[in-house]
């Protein structure tokens, strides 16, 4: 299993109404791809402007299935609710 990790800035007063929206484009299109396992999204007690999405991949290959014409798709249709993010990638290597 894989791991992504995405962080996202996004203002305390937006993140009700950002989740909302991820929600239903992000959430909704990772759900359908063959390797989806799980995906949280962590709030940050350090940085209140901060949210991370940790999606859970069967494998690294699944994750590479997504394309960047995909993303590129569902990033437009967040609209104005889009953020840039940053990425790191962890293997897991033990579950309970």
């Amino acid at each position: 299993m894989v791991v992504e990790l995405l962080t996202f800035t996004v203002a305390p007063d937006d993140q009700a109404e950002w989740l909302v929206v991820e929600e239903r484009t992000w959430s909704r299109f990772l759900e359908q791809q063959d390797g989806f396992i799980a995906k949280q999204v962590w709030m940050d007690r350090e940085r209140a402007d901060q949210l991370h999405c940790a999606i859970t991949w069967a494998d690294q290959r699944s994750w590479d299935a997504i394309t960047a014409d995909d993303c590129a798709r569902i990033d437009a249709a967040m609209g104005e609710w889009f953020r840039p993010c940053t990425m790191r990638a962890f293997d897991v290597v033990r579950t309970r």
